[in-house]
C-alpha cells in the first residue's frame, strides 16, 4: 500500500476483518470523531469499524480541500478500492452521508465491488437538496456551531487555533453541500434510511427521498443530531444486524 493511501486510515484496516465498515465523518471534522464508536460490531466482533480520513483535517491539514463531493469520490475510491475485497459497507451522517453516497456511486460507476449496505444518517437525498440549516449560516454563526460541536466530541474550551483550523474546513465543506445535488439512478445495492426522534436540523420525515435509488429500509432512533457521536446501542445493534457475516448480499 502506497504513503498516499495510507492517509485515508488512521490505521490500515485488518486483513483478519470478515466485513468492514467504513465511516466518513461529519462536516469540518475528521476520522478521530469514531473515537467514541466501538472498533469493532457485532457480538463476535466481525464487523470492523474504519473511520476515513479526508483531505485537509487533522493529519492531512496540509492537503488542500477536496472542493466537491465529486471529486472527493473519485479520490476515496482510488485510496479504499484495495479494500474492496470482502463485505463491507458505507456509513456517514449529516454532511458526512453525501460524499459518503457520491463514493459508493463512483464504486458502481468503476464496476467495483459494491458495498453490502450504505447507511445515510440525518440527511436528505441528493435529488432533495441541498438541504440544512447551516448551508445558511455566517462564518461567525458557523464557529458558534463549532464550539458546539467540539464540545460533544470532548472539548469544551479548544485553542483558538484549533477553532481556526477547524472553522476553515467546516465552511468548505458547507460550500461543498451546496453545491451537491444529483437526480436519482438505480444503484445496486440497499439502503438503510437513520432518522433521529429528535433531529431539528434534519427531521427524520424529510427523508423519504432515498427510496428512488434503492431498495430502502428506513429506521427512527431515539436521540438528537449529535447522539450519533456516542455511538449508542440502538446505533451500533443497527449496524451489525444488517451487516451479520452470515447476511451478506451475494
Amino acid at each position: 500500500m502506497s504513503s498516499t493511501d495510507s492517509r485515508w486510515f488512521l490505521k490500515p484496516p485488518s486483513s483478519e476483518s470478515r466485513v468492514r465498515l467504513f465511516c466518513f465523518p461529519y462536516s469540518g471534522c475528521g476520522a478521530s470523531m469514531f473515537r467514541g464508536w466501538p472498533a469493532r460490531l457485532g457480538e463476535a466482533g466481525e464487523v470492523e469499524v474504519v473511520p476515513l480520513q479526508l483531505p485537509g483535517r487533522e493529519n492531512r491539514t496540509r492537503e488542500g480541500h477536496f472542493g466537491t463531493y465529486e471529486k472527493l469520490a473519485d479520490a476515496a475510491v482510488d485510496g479504499i478500492a484495495p479494500y474492496l475485497d470482502r463485505p463491507y459497507a458505507v456509513f456517514g451522517h449529516c454532511g458526512g452521508a453525501l460524499p459518503a453516497f457520491e463514493t459508493v456511486l463512483r464504486v458502481q460507476e468503476r464496476g467495483l465491488r459494491l458495498p453490502e449496505r450504505v447507511f445515510v444518517s440525518s440527511q436528505v437525498a441528493p435529488q432533495d437538496g441541498p438541504y440544512g440549516r447551516f448551508l445558511r449560516l455566517s462564518p461567525a454563526e458557523l464557529e458558534r456551531e463549532l464550539r458546539g460541536l467540539l464540545a460533544a466530541l470532548g472539548s469544551p474550551a479548544p485553542r483558538s487555533e484549533m477553532v481556526e483550523l477547524f472553522l476553515d474546513v467546516l465552511i468548505a465543506d458547507v460550500e461543498a453541500n451546496k453545491r451537491y445535488h444529483r437526480e436519482a439512478v438505480p444503484l445496486g445495492c440497499p439502503v438503510t434510511v437513520i432518522g433521529w426522534s429528535d433531529d431539528v436540523e434534519v427531521p427524520h420525515h424529510l427523508m423519504t427521498g432515498w427510496d428512488a435509488w434503492a431498495p430502502c429500509e428506513k429506521t427512527v432512533l431515539a436521540g438528537s443530531h449529535y447522539t450519533f457521536l456516542d455511538a449508542p446501542g440502538e446505533l451500533t445493534e443497527t449496524l451489525a444486524r444488517f451487516l451479520s457475516p452470515v447476511n451478506p448480499r451475494s
